[in-house]
């Protein structure tokens, strides 16, 4: 199964968001824009994990997540992948306590290596982001990038970690397996 760990951003940041990235859609119709309900944070894509791996994958998750605290975020500017010139990838960017999320991305990504399901893009800088569009051709979002530069949304507290199936196809895309919560401060 095709499987990833993510953060789940609350509603009220999520709705903020939206409301600002809505009105830009219309003018950027070369790109795919994700929809509301599949936005996420990304700590580990796994991609496909056997049975086994699977099943020893969610104790040492849990083991990893309890093993960090509770932390702030709050979406900030925009970027694109590989670069906003030739963007296959348009996201929103974050605030807040980097060293923590990325600490955390680490730990998750160790726990799948141990579990035996190394994720596939291990040894590339993890990069904290939410998939807001993508492109099949390399767009041009340099305009995009500068319209969402100063954006600043509500802060939260992030205090659980989800472990998600991607579906290839059907609806709903994305279903949550089971999640963990961050240890109190």
């Amino acid at each position: 199964m095709r499987l990833f760990v993510a953060l789940a951003p609350p509603p009220t940041a999520l709705d903020e968001l939206d409301a600002v990235v809505t009105p830009l859609r219309a003018g950027q119709p070369a790109l795919r824009w994700t929809s509301r309900d599949a936005w996420h944070i990304t700590l580990a894509f796994l991609g496909e994990v056997n049975e086994p791996a699977a099943a020893r994958l969610g104790p040492r998750l849990e083991r990893a997540t309890a093993r960090h605290h509770q932390f702030s975020l709050a979406f900030a500017g925009a970027g694109a992948f590989p670069s906003a010139a030739r963007a296959r990838v348009f996201w929103g960017g974050l605030s807040g306590d980097d060293r923590a999320v990325a600490s955390l991305a680490a730990s998750v990504a160790a726990a799948a290596r141990r579990a035996g399901a190394p994720p596939p893009d291990d040894g590339r800088p993890f990069r904290p982001h939410l998939t807001l569009a993508r492109c099949r051709v390399p767009a041009d979002t340099r305009a995009l990038v500068a319209t969402l530069s100063g954006y600043r949304g509500p802060a939260w507290t992030t205090d659980r970690v989800h472990l998600i199936h991607s579906r290839p196809s059907g609806q709903p895309r994305y279903a949550m397996l089971d999640s963990w919560p961050l240890a109190r401060r």
